[in-house]
């Protein structure tokens, strides 16, 4: 159903009004989507379905002012090849793609063209680190200026052979002894927060996205399901797409892990253990998301007709906005285990801490096995002692 909610909006973007009717239908079938849930309810005992819907809005901007800028150097090669060097590092977010794509658009030429050089101080110095998810900005902007420096120099030779190629206008340039290397510097300069009298802007802009999450829990063991996730964000005109998309599943899967898995536990001091060692110490113990983790149903779209003119060519930062949204699926468990409570009379408000993990799922769901663990510790209060540090 959501997946018809989604392609509706993609439909309707492009008309404004029709904007209200995609409202209606939004509302429409998310209510029809708890009705459903409610009444597998009813249907089921030991297994409990919930529902939920989290927005998230993240600022996008380095903290300290001077971290956020960027460098990037551009050599034209008398056979029309481009090389490229910037100060980011690839490190599987598809950085170098963009800026390979920033770098062929600006120039006006294929990106079969432009060859990339990897990360190293000799060619751009004083990079900040990758990271805050402002790379693309900082880095596109500055491969976007020296290429328009490139294209101003070679704008004399573009003009007295209308017809020509880029590889004749690049021969001609250097004939005509036209430097064609460049290095540029982009730097975010709105960035003026003052902590002592608490005004200015913080942050450059923001993205924001919405996920639903529905999901299964049985209630016996605490194990749960992900039966479908739909998340709309807003990435203002992509650049890429795909890695984009790639981008939002990533860091919803993260947020998953986060919010219902990944639980540092710590010792007690013991014989063996000095107090505060740390007992998830690798894949045993620690758990993170898998293959069996991924939404049964998984639909992400990007926002239409949503430019930002801050940013490199009106897009959006995408690499860490989207993790929270994993906390829907957190939400949407303590949905399921609310209806067991309250068939069980429970209708006060519960703690539920982060990462809801198996054993606080099955703990949360009352029952005679779950009240015989209690009423042990209670019996044992005085005498046990913790195993674990709590933190």
């Amino acid at each position: 159903m959501m997946s018809v909610l989604l392609q509706l909006k993609t439909s309707t973007g492009q008309y404004k009004h029709l904007d209200h009717v995609y409202d209606c239908m939004k509302t429409w079938l998310v209510t029809i989507i708890i009705i459903i849930t409610k009444n597998y309810y009813r249907k089921n005992l030991w297994k409990k379905r919930g529902i939920s819907v989290i927005p998230t809005t993240f600022g996008v901007g380095f903290y300290p002012k001077f971290m956020c800028q960027g460098g990037a150097l551009v050599h034209v090669y008398t056979d029309g090849s481009v090389l490229l060097a910037h100060g980011g590092v690839e490190m599987g977010q598809g950085l170098h793609t963009k800026m390979v794509q920033v770098c062929a658009r600006a120039l006006g030429i294929p990106p079969s063209k432009v060859h990339i050089s990897e990360m190293s101080t000799n060619t751009v110095a004083n990079a900040s680190p990758t990271a805050a998810s402002v790379s693309a900005d900082l880095y596109g902007m500055a491969v976007k200026r020296a290429c328009e420096q490139i294209k101003e120099r070679l704008s004399p030779y573009m003009e007295a052979n209308l017809k020509g190629t880029w590889e004749e206008w690049v021969t001609a340039a250097y004939v005509d002894m036209t430097n064609l290397s460049v290095q540029d510097y982009y730097c975010i300069k709105d960035i003026d927060y003052d902590w002592e009298t608490k005004t200015g802007r913080y942050y450059d802009y923001f993205t924001s996205g919405v996920a639903c999450s529905e999901v299964e829990v049985d209630i016996l063991t605490g194990a749960y399901h992900i039966i479908s996730t739909d998340i709309i964000m807003d990435v203002g005109d992509s650049i890429n797409p795909a890695l984009d998309i790639g981008q939002v599943e990533g860091a919803f899967a993260q947020g998953v892990g986060l919010f219902t898995m990944e639980e540092l536990i710590f010792l007690e001091e013991t014989s063996r253990n000095p107090r505060g060692q740390l007992f998830t110490n690798g894949p045993g113990n620690y758990k993170i998301p898998c293959f069996s983790d991924v939404p049964i149903e998984f639909n992400v779209s990007l926002l239409n007709g949503s430019p930002n003119k801050r940013a490199i060519y009106s897009s959006r930062a995408v690499g860490e906005p989207p993790l929270f949204l994993g906390a829907s699926v957190a939400f949407a468990i303590r949905d399921a285990i609310a209806t067991v409570r309250k068939q069980a009379g429970m209708t006060e408000c519960f703690t539920l801490d982060s990462p809801v993990t198996c054993e606080r799922i099955r703990m949360a769901c009352p029952d005679h096995i779950t009240q015989q663990v209690l009423n042990q510790c209670r019996l044992n209060a005085g005498s046990a002692k913790r195993w674990n540090v709590l933190v």
